[in-house]
């Protein structure tokens, strides 16, 4: 089975076989529409799945790495691109470097998986990424203009900066707040009834927040950004919304998956032609052209690890010295940090939304030789980290149980004991909505409570199903009541389950727990939930008793 790191090289490698011969498929290729048709939900879902607590914690070196290695990045490079391919021009060399600047930590994360990265170093990756993916494309933006126009002016870029990022920032924000005001009020009256329809709408909240601002004239992939994250902040006040959470979570998995494909399989249906032409214009062989793709991608990680080293170690030392990172930032963790600048989907995305010609006509100069070496740096990147970054690894030292475990094991410890103090709390408390004789309710409570104390599977049980209502009902008083209290305590397990779940989220409000674990816990009670209400269902209708709606599920 294919490692997930390797899954772009054969979704090029496919899209080449498939475009490769002359009666091969070919796609009529508009870039401005791809830029506004892939990056959009890429960068709104990083927005969304990022763990905002550790991004505000690492704020320090997270903006170091996104803004201020992305600028240096961008000069640098553009410089040496330049000077390493004299015909290619400057703001084209500018271009490709700012094509090349961005990171992909989910590349880093498929790597890295079972083999140790501390948890802290990927939360600044993934932090990084999330910035540097907007910086990047931004800095893109001003190099295809320059050399759109053959005008470029300090100041000018200077102050357009400010403007696009705040106002990009503004954009996302308001929009993603009156996304969540306006689902508020919808599913407080319907419940998850309309999930499927609320699921839709946030798909396509990424395109409004990025033709919005596009629109006012800032910067629609960070208004993208910005309502990704307001939403996954106006989230942590739904917990009772099961069928939407669910359903939201397969559909954002899937649209990842698939717009990540489509880039790179897009990328192999272009790749023949490029080649092909890029030979051409170059006028000297492959092996050429190879060695340039090499130097850039060594000149990527050198300038990473001085940057690393000079500039961001210093902000690490000091969140480590604060508590705030488990990891000292040693030379052995900042060379695994260097390598673990992958390049990936937003580079590759950025480079094909080059535009084909300038406004005069004629084509865009280097656009070919750009998208070639853009994807030698993706492919030489991701192998350097593939190979180098699990030998890294393994060299550093134990890093132990990982915060985020311990915080999840006290999560949970937290959400049983407000199911228990709930259960003791007795029948006025819980208000169940069958009734029965004197001390059944505390038989019933009790069992629950005990099951959490030993944290048995809250699934455990089951039920007669050859027992039919009308058996339950001609039978004796005793057998209804025992089936009359395995009614209520299903419906105490799913009453306890809910009390979980607010109080998990209660703990993300206060920051005892990221959001990470925060997904993993509730949608372990969200699959508990929903089967519990399948068995109630069950259960009350084979007692005779009344069968309330059910939202969602």
């Amino acid at each position: 089975m294919c490692a997930p790191f390797h899954f772009p090289l054969i979704q090029i490698a496919l899209g080449a076989l498939l475009a490769w011969p002359q009666q091969g498929l070919h796609i009529a290729f508009d870039p401005e529409l791809f830029l506004a048709l892939f990056i959009p939900p890429l960068l709104f879902a990083d927005g969304w799945r990022i763990p905002k607590r550790e991004f505000f914690a690492l704020w320090r070196p997270i903006l170091k790495l996104a803004l201020g290695l992305v600028l240096v990045t961008v000069i640098g490079l553009g410089l040496l691109i330049h000077w390493l391919i004299p015909s290619m021009p400057p703001a084209v060399a500018f271009a490709l470097a700012a094509v090349v600047s961005p990171t992909d930590a989910v590349a880093v994360s498929a790597i890295t998986r079972n083999l140790g990265m501390p948890a802290k170093t990927m939360n600044v990756l993934e932090g990084e990424s999330l910035l540097n993916d907007a910086s990047g494309l931004v800095a893109l933006k001003f190099a295809v203009a320059a050399t759109m126009t053959g005008l470029f002016s300090w100041d000018d870029v200077g102050k357009e900066f400010l403007w696009m990022a705040f106002g990009g920032l503004g954009v996302g924000t308001a929009l993603g707040w009156c996304f969540a005001r306006g689902r508020d009020v919808v599913t407080r009256r319907v419940g998850d009834l309309a999930a499927t329809q609320m699921v839709l709408m946030l798909v396509l909240l990424p395109f409004a927040a990025y033709l919005l601002g596009e629109y006012f004239g800032v910067s629609g992939i960070l208004a993208a950004v910005a309502a990704g994250i307001t939403t996954n902040f106006a989230d942590l006040r739904r917990s009772e919304f099961v069928a939407e959470r669910l359903q939201t979570e397969g559909t954002w998995a899937m649209v990842e998956s698939a717009f990540n494909g489509a880039v790179f399989l897009l990328l192999g249906l272009q790749l023949p032609s490029i080649i092909g032409s890029t030979l051409a214009d170059a006028g000297h062989g492959g092996w050429r052209l190879a060695g340039h793709v090499l130097v850039i991608s060594v000149a990527l990680l050198l300038v990473r690890w001085v940057w690393l080293t000079l500039v961001v170690r210093q902000s690490l030392r000091r969140v480590h010295a604060e508590g705030k990172m488990a990891e000292h930032p040693s030379a052995l963790l900042t060379l695994a940090t260097t390598v673990a600048g992958i390049r990936g989907a937003v580079t590759l995305a950025g480079a094909l939304s080059v535009p084909l010609l300038l406004p005069n006509g004629s084509p865009f100069p280097g656009r070919d030789m750009l998208i070639f070496l853009a994807t030698g740096t993706i492919i030489c990147t991701l192998l350097i980290g593939s190979i180098s970054l699990p030998l890294l690894l393994r060299r550093l030292p134990p890093a132990g149980e990982p915060p985020d475990l311990r915080e999840e094991r006290a999560a949970r410890v937290v959400a049983c004991r407000a199911a228990i103090d709930v259960l003791a709390g007795g029948e006025d408390k819980i208000a169940p909505d069958v009734h029965l004789a004197p001390g059944q309710f505390q038989e019933v409570a009790g069992r629950l409570a005990q099951d959490y104390r030993k944290r048995i599977d809250l699934l455990s049980d089951g039920t007669d199903a050859a027992v039919t209502p009308e058996a339950i009902a001609d039978a004796p008083d005793a057998v209804r009541q025992r089936h009359l209290r395995y009614v209520m305590e299903l419906e105490l397990r799913l009453r306890c389950v809910r009390i979980e779940r607010d109080a998990l989220y209660r703990e993300r409000q206060s920051h005892q727990i990221n959001d990470a674990s925060l997904r993993s816990i509730v949608a372990e009670l969200d699959l508990s939930e929903i089967s519990l209400s399948k068995r109630l269902l069950v259960a009350r209708r084979a007692a005779g008793l009344s069968v309330p709606a059910v939202d969602g599920y």
